[in-house]
């Protein structure tokens, strides 16, 4: 007789100790009606949400749970379960009851959670009212003693109290928080360096006994307003050691930019030769008729008439007739 439940594991020891009150015919009787759970089910439900069987179980000496695959729309995984009963010396079993189960691998809501619990660090927003418990155990009345000796001195010194102060036990409470939270000594952060917040310039303990093992961070570029742990940690601890290749310590470092860089005057270029300018020495002879110089007394050639070639001026200046009276040089 198989005597597993394919879907919650093996039931052989419940299995053993009910078979063993059984008579052969109650057990084959409730073993054999399956046939009528899954009619059970076509009859609750329709044909076409029941699948595979999964197997039998056995609940007490009367009675037997049939399992299907459940093939219904949103219940992946989830299993029906029949139960049936029969008594000595019957020739059948009844249906007790059929009901959806979760199997081991189906989708399930998460566990129901009190509506005074649900409310998780994070969720308080803006404009948000939530009050404390009746019964908080985080706060006792102000007329009582914190526990806290320097903030119950410094309570009756001035006359000052509060409806409710904090218990030891939320004390407690919230220096284990903050142990273990971001800025403890667990944190990725802290566990990079070897240097501690303890020894560091920029902790501001806390009043009061939190004050042994806790501080607020005032570095800006690190855990700044956050309380940490003595043993938190990071890389920007007062004592962090100026990297290598800075400068010397006894000098300050060389800077180049405080030297003023000019660039170096040019020297002076040579004024263009006006082409007029040039006077013509002997066996030279100009491009142009304009560029020849005449001797004093003489009178430039106008510019209508054809320029002057090079093979036609003079070797030498005397040679060029100019008459005085005739407003123009012509050549010989």
């Amino acid at each position: 007789m198989e005597i597993t439940d394919d879907a919650t594991g093996s039931t052989a020891q419940a299995a053993t100790a009910t078979t063993t009150e059984w008579s052969p015919e109650l057990a084959t009787v409730l073993t054999g009606a399956s046939e009528l759970a899954r009619t059970a089910i076509i009859e609750h439900s329709g044909d076409d949400t029941v699948g595979d069987y999964l197997g039998v179980g056995y609940e007490d000496p009367v009675s037997a749970t049939h399992r299907f695959l459940a093939q219904l729309p949103g219940y992946q995984g989830w299993q029906w379960a029949v139960v049936v009963a029969s008594y000595p010396g019957a020739d059948h079993a009844t249906v007790s009851e059929v009901v959806l189960v979760p199997g081991p691998e189906s989708l399930l809501a998460p566990q129901w959670v009190p509506w005074d619990q649900r409310v998780r660090a994070g969720d308080l927003s803006p404009g948000d009212l939530l009050a404390p418990l009746a019964d908080d155990l985080r706060l006792v009345p102000g007329y009582m003693s914190s526990g806290d000796p320097q903030v119950d001195e410094t309570a009756a010194e001035i006359g000052l109290g509060r409806r409710t102060v904090m218990s030891a036990w939320g004390r407690a409470e919230a220096a284990q928080r903050w142990h273990d939270g971001d800025h403890g000594p667990r944190a990725q952060m802290a566990q990079s360096t070897k240097r501690v917040c303890r020894d560091c310039g920029f902790l501001l303990p806390l009043a009061g006994s939190l004050g042994a093992m806790f501080g607020v961070c005032g570095n800006e570029v690190s855990a700044d307003g956050y309380i940490v742990d003595f043993e938190y940690g990071c890389g920007a601890h007062s004592d962090t050691p100026a990297p290598a290749g800075s400068g010397s310590p006894m000098y300050d470092p060389y800077d180049d930019g405080v030297l003023d860089v000019s660039e170096a005057p040019t020297a002076p270029s040579e004024a263009p030769v006006e082409p007029s300018e040039v006077p013509i020495e002997p066996g030279e002879a100009p491009a142009e008729a304009s560029e020849v110089l005449t001797e004093p007394g003489e009178v430039p050639a106008e510019s209508s008439e054809a320029p002057v070639e090079a093979s036609e001026v003079p070797a030498v200046p005397s040679e060029v007739p100019a008459e005085l009276d005739e407003g123009s040089a012509e050549p010989s």
